[in-house]
């Protein structure tokens, strides 16, 4: 076939002119490896994010207090303690929710947590025993707040991970105390690292019973008589019940806070499915535009392409007179110089794929570098793809102007 004598003869040129060939891929190489590196690095971040969300529950709605609305007006005040204990123990009714599936309030304040001669300033949250079900916490040792714990307020205290080894360093802290403001808890439990976004992770955080968190160490104000809370989180019974779970708890807090139907929530609910949908929508925003950037790596190697096919036709002006004068077509001078440059742009951008997956495997021993850099068969494809058009593309003025050199005035050239 005429395609393997083609590719005999640009394998046979590429080897006759090793360095220029190696030189002339680099661009490729270079282009081939930055989309793919660049793409796996917007991938490896939305999958770290999307990870860190999910972490938390997909169900997961998050109702906290937000500015009351007076005569149109809204206001700072009147509104940050109308969540109530008594909101939550409603919304616990699943004849009236059916979508809910597990209520978990929390009152949460900064405190000083003391062992021995360390000590730290955290945030400590009062919580119930349904909280570590919502929130998809997992014990790493020891056992999470039990029923009778909360109803009890028993003074036990449960770690998160990073507070855990600030406190503790290498010593397992289960069955020993601490100070929490002054007052002695018993550590019964270390949850497994969740990770998060900030400091809005509960590896950094304290959780007691609520009872204790509300009354005796915080001494939270009261609404209409009962304590109030600083936030409500609620499960859904399934992914296809968010949004019913949101609205019959809409309805209930609006009921419950005496709401007219010209007056505003004076809460907010947070859904943490939508979080998730719009992180994935800015991830592969993310990854188009890292890889767009990358793709211009390859326009840039393809044009060094077409300048080395250029030098290589005005070096090879006698052989191509000779090939044409006896009695070579156009077509077969053209496919000898494109397949040349289809190959230098294959080759190139097998050696650029190699590369990547090399610079991957060095970014995941870098401690810093918290995610992995994730190359998928597509880019794959895209990136060989996209090489190899460039190789087409700048490849074809070449092969045109060595096809219109004139046979005679090509063997009179030096």
């Amino acid at each position: 076939m005429k395609i393997i004598r083609y590719l005999q003869v640009a394998l046979e040129s590429i080897t006759a002119h090793k360095l220029r060939a190696i030189l002339t891929m680099l661009g490729i190489i270079i282009g081939v490896a930055a989309v793919l590196v660049t793409m796996g690095i917007g991938r490896g971040a939305a999958a770290n994010i999307t990870a860190r969300i999910e972490s938390q529950g997909t169900n997961l709605l998050t109702i906290n207090p937000g500015a009351s609305s007076v005569g149109g007006i809204r206001g700072d005040s009147g509104s940050a303690g109308t969540l109530t204990l008594k909101d939550a123990h409603d919304l616990m009714n699943k004849d009236i929710h059916p979508a809910i599936s597990y209520v978990a309030p929390e009152y949460s304040a900064n405190a000083q947590l003391v062992y021995s001669d360390t000590n730290v300033r955290e945030s400590v949250v009062g919580v119930t025993t349904d909280y570590a079900i919502v929130r998809n916490l997992i014990i790493a040792s020891g056992e999470f707040l039990t029923p009778e714990q909360v109803e009890s307020q028993s003074q036990v205290v449960v770690l998160g991970s990073v507070l855990a080894a600030d406190l503790f360093d290498n010593e397992n802290p289960v069955g020993l105390s601490l100070r929490i403001n002054g007052q002695p808890f018993q550590v019964i439990g270390v949850l497994e690292e969740t990770g998060g976004f900030g400091r809005n992770t509960p590896d950094e955080k304290a959780f007691i019973p609520i009872g204790i968190a509300q009354g005796r160490l915080f001494n939270a104000p009261r609404y209409r008589g009962d304590y109030t809370i600083t936030t409500l989180n609620i499960s859904a019974a399934g992914s296809g019940q968010v949004e019913s779970a949101e609205k019959q708890a809409e309805m209930t807090l609006r009921l419950n806070h005496n709401l007219t139907a010209d007056q505003d929530n004076d809460f907010n609910v947070f859904n943490q499915a939508s979080l998730l949908e719009t992180a994935s929508d800015i991830a592969a925003t993310l990854t188009i535009f890292l890889g767009a950037i990358g793709a211009v790596s390859l326009v840039v190697g393809g044009i060094g392409i077409m300048n080395i096919m250029l030098v290589s036709v005005t070096e090879r002006t006698r052989e191509i007179g000779l090939r044409k004068a006896i009695g070579a077509h156009d077509n077969d001078i053209l496919m000898q110089f494109l397949v040349e440059a289809l190959v230098l742009c294959f080759l190139g951008g097998l050696i650029g794929v190699g590369l990547a997956y090399g610079l991957a495997a060095i970014f995941a021993q870098i401690p810093a570098f918290t995610f992995t850099v994730l190359i998928q068969p597509d880019a794959l494809a895209l990136a060989l793809g996209f090489s190899l058009i460039s190789g087409l593309v700048f490849g074809i003025y070449p092969a045109l102007r060595a096809t219109r050199l004139d046979p005679i005035e090509a063997l009179r050239s030096e």
